[in-house]
């Protein structure tokens, strides 16, 4: 029987993915520029749009960026870890969506994750870092906060603690579980979180850092922790009961 021929998108993905994997070896570095449509198109054997849907499937990704003009072309780019960090956001996030992953595995990785920068951000943490704390912690405060302004209210608090470990791997590595983990979290126990309760814990972990005491500041994290998995036990308790009242 007849092979059918590659379709253009499967051609396309594996060009991307060989272009792909010569950058990450280094085969093609930062700022080199790469082949041509027209070599690109010839060295693979393929047609020129199937080449130029490959180089869109590498610049969505920021792996290449685009120059118009006479010296212009495709050219590998130079990726920042805050210029990773939307991209790790959206995979935790649709990570967490998609597959059965519960509240108590999601909350255990997200503070677990976030203790293991409590001795790094209580000896680097900067003023500007605790300064953040601080006015995130006075924001939380007042009455008139939505609740969706208290939850990035509460994103922001956990990533400066993290940004304060002065570490950008693990910043880029918490990203997922701060700014994904935490709205996430969020979206469950609002309805039954005290407010008070959330300030008083977030303001014990922001003394704990001032005062540079690392252990201090994993057991209120702990603290935050249980508080939370309590809160959606509440919360999961309540909605079973409205479910099934007998």
């Amino acid at each position: 029987m007849k092979k059918s021929a590659p379709k253009p998108a499967d051609l396309s993905a594996k060009i991307a993915k060989n272009i792909r994997d010569a950058i990450i070896s280094g085969a093609l570095i930062v700022d080199e520029r790469l082949p041509s449509e027209a070599d690109l198109s010839e060295q693979f054997n393929v047609s020129r749009p199937t080449v130029r849907e490959a180089l869109k499937r590498l610049a969505a990704q920021s792996l290449i960026r685009t120059q118009r003009g006479a010296t212009g072309g495709a050219f590998v780019n130079h990726i920042s870890f805050q210029d990773a960090y939307p991209q790790q956001i959206t995979t935790s996030t649709l990570l967490l969506s998609m597959n059965d992953v519960s509240f108590d595995v999601a909350c255990e990785a997200r503070y677990t994750l976030e203790r293991a920068c409590a001795a790094l951000s209580a000896a680097r943490r900067t003023a500007d870092q605790l300064a953040t704390m601080r006015t995130e912690i006075f924001r939380q405060s007042q009455p008139a906060l939505s609740d969706e302004a208290f939850c990035a209210s509460d994103v922001a608090f956990h990533r400066a603690l993290v940004d304060g470990a002065g570490n950008p791997v693990l910043s880029y590595q918490l990203a997922g579980a701060v700014e994904a983990m935490q709205p996430l979290m969020n979206m469950i126990t609002f309805t039954a979180r005290s407010r008070a309760a959330i300030i008083e814990l977030h303001s014990q972990i922001a003394d704990a850092l001032e005062a540079g005491n690392a252990s201090d500041v994993e057991r209120h994290l702990t603290e935050l922790e249980r508080y939370t998995q309590k809160l959606a036990a509440d919360v999961f308790a309540r909605r079973k009961t409205v479910k099934d009242p007998s």
